[in-house]
């Protein structure tokens, strides 16, 4: 039976290009938002969208950045997560929250996430010892994080209401309700394939342990977390007439998010606009159209300039970092240099014979003077500082002429 199995995945493999597939439902969900984008625009009125923006207090601007904030916040638990799924626990919170946070917002407004967030998470996380294989890895526990929780949120909600789906997706709500309730079934039933025993997928290297359904419950709940804040940002945003219900609110938000995740296009631009002002026409479209383009700012622009600040500023203090390291070992190898050439050019050897008279002996005094004190000299500045060495330079050709003064006179009592 096994054998079976494995002759008709591998017959589907071979007949089914899933790349090709994925980049066509990717240009489909593309050109049918652009448009309707079109068709939706077409009759807005401009001045009555910038009304509709400087009526927006700034309060309800604000909360909804708060609740953006939390969204972001339990974002940042999709790496954490991974990182203590796949056995990488060294790598702290801080850590986990930056390359999280930068590599979703950075990847997910350029588009093509899955290669930008990790090439991104490779260049942080690289400096922890993790290798592509593990990159790898956590893109995969961060992805099944971010289907199972759109999963059971939509699930949840199209099985509430369905109908709030079926403006968006144009499905009659008995279907909708099937597919809803479809949903929570699959993730009760991967719990209970969870439960008997720690579950292995992948193979030799690049084998992920699936996490045990108590830690799973908890996966879902970050993936819960992060739609839910996102979800009432937007709610608070909402036009005050006519008033929705929360759910259906959500269930068109999470529908609007899952349509632009699947479109790759940079920062989901168009289509969760397309989603939302499909989903909730009961609402004036200028005024709608205001909140998303408010929602858009707060919840990807914002977020998008602070991660590339961040990153900037990252690499350029490794790059500072790394400068300063080398000029470390530049100067002790020159200073090493500096006083073996010295002595071989007076002596021709490294230990100075300070009897030899005249100029020499001064040249060696200096050079073994400044041999000693320019380690000193490289790290204190400041001309008091500067001062006080010149001064015990000054001392030391002074005590060398006392003893040479001494020792002239003892030889010519002597003869």
């Amino acid at each position: 039976m096994p054998n079976v199995t494995r002759v008709i995945s591998r017959a589907i493999r071979q007949r089914l290009d899933w790349n090709r597939i994925g980049i066509a439902i990717s240009l489909l969900i593309v050109v049918i938002a652009a448009v309707t984008l079109v068709q939706l625009l077409r009759d807005i009125e401009i001045d009555k969208v910038v009304a509709a923006l400087r009526s927006k207090s700034i309060r309800e601007v604000l909360i909804a950045g708060v609740f953006v904030a939390i969204g972001y916040v339990a974002l940042s638990f999709y790496d954490f997560f991974a990182l203590r799924t796949i056995g990488r626990d060294a790598v702290p919170y801080r850590v986990a929250a930056f390359a999280s946070f930068t590599s979703y917002t950075i990847g997910h407004n350029l588009g093509a996430t899955v290669f930008t967030a990790g090439v991104i998470r490779f260049r942080i996380y690289s400096a922890w010892g993790l290798s592509v294989i593990d990159i790898a890895k956590i893109a995969f526990v961060t992805g099944l994080t971010f289907w199972l929780g759109n999963a059971f949120v939509l699930g949840g909600g199209m099985a509430y209401a369905p109908a709030a789906a079926s403006a968006v997706n144009q499905l009659p709500p008995s279907i909708n309700r099937m597919i809803g309730v479809s949903g929570l079934i699959i993730i009760f039933v991967y719990l209970l394939w969870l439960m008997p025993r720690p579950r292995v997928i992948g193979r030799a290297s690049w084998q992920i342990v699936l996490p045990s359904p108590r830690l799973t419950l908890v996966q879902i709940g970050i993936g819960v977390l992060e739609l839910g804040a996102g979800a009432i940002a937007m709610y608070i945003l909402l036009p005050a007439h006519p008033a929705i219900d929360f759910i259906t609110l959500l269930v068109v938000f999470v529908t609007a998010i899952l349509l632009g995740f699947l479109s790759h296009a940079p920062g989901s631009l168009g289509v969760i606009e397309v989603a939302m002002l499909v989903g909730l026409p009961q609402f004036p479209k200028e005024e709608l159209l205001a909140s998303l383009l408010i929602f858009r700012f707060v919840y990807f622009v914002l977020p998008l300039a602070l991660a590339a600040l961040l990153l900037g500023l990252r690499e350029l203090l490794l790059l500072a970092r790394s400068a300063s390291d080398l000029g470390d070992r530049d100067a002790r190898w020159l200073r090493k240099i500096w006083s073996s050439d010295c002595a071989r050019a007076l002596w021709g050897s490294s230990q100075p014979d300070f009897r030899v008279p005249g100029a020499a002996q001064r040249e060696a005094v200096r050079c073994r003077t400044r041999d000693r004190y320019s380690p000193w000299r490289t790290r204190i500045s400041g001309a008091p500082l500067r001062a006080f060495l010149r001064r015990l330079v000054a001392m030391r050709f002074a005590l060398h002429r006392i003893r040479d003064t001494a020792g002239r006179r003892s030889d010519t009592h002597s003869n």
